[in-house]
């Protein structure tokens, strides 16, 4: 992989010689997230920069290029009986580690097994200089200053083309059970937030159509007593819920509709907002589809502690994120120059001004 690593540096030093902009492109998968890519951009395609570098399944660390897809890689891990933890959603079989980790997509047991940017311990990364560049490693420490492999998460490309990623992986659980029951949405905050603070194997609280559904995962012997202890009726299908859920294929999530992601406080009140919800998270991820005005929906947001986004559909030439104070956009412009000093990867995809 050392030439293709060479002609993507070739290729960006002589975007910068020229001011051609460059779409970073991986498997496509994701190419409805964020503003519309600039049309008069070239592309830097990632798609061909795959395979696992290395894989300790003793020490549950995985190093692959940016370009592997999650097939792969999740299918490596089964053979040893370890997994992604953070559940990252597949939206087809191109779906690559390197796109996740640039949308920080994370699954339902998000809460509880962290999300992918709590997983890196190092990338490699192409600037906009031509540099390729190492940052963090294969060990769990702390760091000073920026911890630079975790702010390519939601970065979407703007910093740089990750070209490898090293990440922890984790045991598959035991055993997973999902109890289901029918609750009205005004009472189920309250109830996932409540289940969610006991000491109990919880992997996945989520609410939609008038059900909640409730997962747990690990040792046989915790699941099947915290069962018996709580209320609602084993789901003979949980398993296929939990994946529908995390790869956006449930029956909510189809359609042409806006699709609006509330990222808010778990024990905060939903938006009084005419359409239909799912609440994911246990309470802290909340679905909205449906057509409303975004400065609308951020004034609602901040009620609840937390932002709002278009996440699919829409109009994606106006802005698609929660905007930002004064301050943390200076921070995100000071970055995008000192990475990215000529503004060539991905111009304006996470915001208009970046």
């Amino acid at each position: 992989m050392a030439d293709l690593s060479q002609k993507l540096k070739e290729q960006v030093l002589q975007a910068r010689k020229t001011g051609q902009k460059l779409n970073i492109e991986g498997g496509g998968t994701k190419a409805f997230m964020g503003r519309a890519a600039d049309t008069d951009a070239g592309s830097l395609k990632m798609g061909e920069h795959t395979g696992i570098v290395e894989y300790h399944p003793v020490e549950l660390i995985l190093t692959a290029r940016a370009g592997t897809t999650l097939a792969e890689i999740e299918a490596t891990l089964a053979e040893e009986g370890q997994c992604l933890h953070f559940e990252p959603p597949r939206f087809g079989d191109g779906s690559t580690l390197g796109g996740t980790l640039a949308c920080n997509l994370s699954g339902p047991a998000r809460p509880w097994s962290g999300s992918v940017r709590d997983q890196v311990l190092g990338i490699r990364l192409l600037n906009g200089k031509g540099e390729h560049l190492r940052f963090g490693g294969q060990v769990m420490k702390n760091v000073a200053g920026y911890d630079t492999s975790r702010l390519q998460a939601g970065a979407m490309g703007t910093l740089g083309a990750i070209t490898e990623i090293s990440l922890k992986v984790m045991p598959k659980p035991a055993m997973s059970l999902t109890l289901v029951q029918d609750m009205a949405m005004d009472k189920v905050i309250h109830y996932m937030n409540s289940r969610a603070k006991e000491p109990k194997p919880i992997t996945g609280a989520a609410w939609v159509d008038g059900k909640v559904y409730l997962r747990l995962a690990g040792a046989k012997s915790a699941v099947e007593a915290t069962a018996e202890k709580w209320s609602g009726e084993v789901m003979e299908q949980g398993d296929e819920f939990w994946q529908q859920l995390q790869h956006m294929q449930h029956d909510f999530f189809a359609g042409d509709e806006p699709l609006w992601r509330f990222s808010v406080g778990s024990t905060a009140e939903t938006p009084d907002l005419d359409g239909p919800w799912l609440i994911d998270w246990a309470g802290s991820q909340r679905w909205y589809r449906g057509e409303a005005d975004i400065a609308q929906l951020e004034t609602m947001a901040q009620r609840a502690g937390g932002q709002v986004s278009l996440f699919r559909g829409g109009d994606r030439t106006d802005e698609v994120m929660h905007h930002q104070p004064r301050a943390l956009k200076e921070i995100q412009q000071r970055l995008k120059k000192s990475f990215d000093p000529d503004g060539i990867f991905n111009p304006g995809r996470l915001y208009s001004w970046l």
